[in-house]
């Protein structure tokens, strides 16, 4: 019965949709909804009803307004780059892709902005601002692809967040649509805006307040100097010792990054950037701004790593070096993808006082569950993100690897730190949701959720873990899929 109503849905919605978008923009078949089934996180996987590919915001709207007199649930899309099942479909809904609202509407270099599309990649906004002398700050590993909209929905950091800070701190306003297909502002040109904060609310919200379809983020100008110093240790302890003493000294690093020397070894292999393979422990060290200013942190920085027993000390001599040396580590990633086929990767964020105790009970962890686990993490904001590997054709293995992978979340908000920093909940860590807040903090979070839509039919089961409407839908057999 329950699949006949679906069907049954399905063909009515199929019907409606087919007068709002041309046929190239819907997706009705299964073998071509296989691309959408899951984002970066593959350990979750389903099929939608329907994939809707808007072109227009107005094509947006009406599905919206078409999905909410059917009562069908949305699941908005960027580029799938998320690692934290956000965006895997529902399978009683529309998979809404918006990688085709990807426009640049405007770079204004004198109030330092640019106007986009949700579908614009967060590398382009930088490249189409650079003939101005500008760029934008944020930059996640996946700048290459992953998109704007999909960066406001989960607050993406990067880099060089350490200085400049996460999505939400480099937006100026926002276009949303409400569940019901109304257009609402939030933010504004100046740099405060009216009433509550709910700007601030919407980013890093996943999807569950409302469908981001315009952006204007803030433009820096590219700074006068900038150069990196790499530094290999011979101890974990020493490595994240030297990052806590960086930012004692009061200075602010663009970005300050640490990589173990599993991470370290297949990011050489892969880069070639000259890493000291070494090594127990490599950090990355950006200073930018004016050349006093740079040579001055240079020199400080090199004697705080020496003080804490620094084996390798090297100064990027141009811009070619300095991006190479970047280059291995925004390659990690991939790097580690050549050394196991499977992998996952994980995103607690912990104290700077916390780093190296916290890895060396990851380093426990690996051993209780007989898993290499290579790590690499945004020290100097203590964003951790470690690579669990995993032979994904053993259903006993993932098993394994997502109980690793818990008891690093929860391992660290017992040190005072939180669940996510910037891959958010999605599925993935809804259990370790109640690790971090209360009951009665989450039904704060659906009151929330239920005040911005009021049937719960956006990105429904995601985030929040125990959202009423919710419970049947993450019961249904097949939701968790190993491949």
């Amino acid at each position: 019965m329950a699949n006949e109503l679906t069907e049954a849905t399905r063909q009515k919605l199929l019907s409606r949709l087919r007068q709002i978008l041309p046929a190239d923009c819907l997706v009705s078949d299964r073998e071509s909804q296989r691309p959408f089934e899951c984002d970066g996180l593959a350990l979750y996987r389903e099929l939608p009803l329907l994939v809707a590919l808007p072109e227009t915001t107005e094509q947006v709207q009406a599905v919206l307004r078409c999905c909410h007199d059917l009562q069908v649930p949305v699941v908005a899309r960027g580029s799938g780059t998320g690692l934290c099942a956000g965006a895997m479909p529902h399978p009683e809904g529309v998979l809404l892709g918006l990688s085709k609202l990807n426009r640049i509407i405007e770079i204004d270099p004198l109030s330092r902005s640019a106007r986009v599309q949700p579908g614009v990649t967060n590398l382009a906004i930088t490249a189409a601002a650079a003939p101005y002398g500008f760029y934008y700050a944020p930059d996640p590993s996946s700048q290459i692809a992953c998109s704007i909209g999909g960066n406001v929905a989960e607050n993406s950091g990067g880099v060089h967040c350490l200085k400049y800070g996460l999505t939400v701190h480099n937006l100026l306003s926002m276009e949303m649509l409400t569940v019901e297909g109304e257009r609402v502002a939030l933010g504004s040109s100046g740099l405060d805006s009216p009433g509550y904060d709910l700007m601030a609310l919407v980013t890093g919200s996943e999807g569950l307040l409302g469908i981001v379809t315009e952006v204007t983020v803030k433009l820096l100008p590219l700074p006068e100097t900038a150069k990196v110093i790499m530094a290999g240790f011979d101890s974990i302890r020493a490595a994240g010792d030297a990052v806590g003493a960086v930012i004692a000294a009061g200075i602010i690093p663009a970005g300050l990054e640490m990589m173990d020397a599993l991470a370290v070894q297949a990011a050489e292999d892969f880069a070639r950037a000259g890493y000291p393979r070494e090594a127990a422990a490599v950090l990355l060290c950006e200073l930018d701004g004016t050349a006093e200013e740079v040579d001055q942190h240079i020199n400080a920085v090199k004697d705080i790593f020496a003080r804490h027993g620094a084996s390798t000390l090297r100064v990027s001599a141009s811009e070619a070096e300095r991006e190479l040396l970047w280059k291995g580590r925004k390659s990690a990633f991939p790097a580690v993808g050549r050394i196991s086929a499977d992998y996952y990767c994980m995103d607690g964020t912990i104290p700077r006082s916390q780093v190296s105790h916290v890895l060396e009970e990851i380093a426990r962890l690996s051993a209780k569950y007989q898993l290499r686990c290579a790590n690499v993490f945004h020290a100097g904001d203590g964003n951790l993100h470690p690579l669990i590997m995993f032979d994904g054709g053993c259903v006993e293995q993932i098993q394994r690897a997502e109980q690793f992978g818990a008891e690093i979340l929860e391992l660290s908000v017992a040190v005072g730190g939180c669940i996510t920093g910037e891959h958010g909940v999605g599925l993935e860590k809804l259990a370790q949701m109640q690790s971090q807040f209360s009951t009665g903090e989450l039904h704060q979070f659906e009151d929330i959720k239920a005040a911005f839509d009021p049937t719960l039919t956006l990105n429904p089961g995601k985030g929040i873990p125990i959202l009423k409407r919710c419970q049947e839908y993450r019961a249904l057999p097949g939701r968790h899929q190993h491949g």
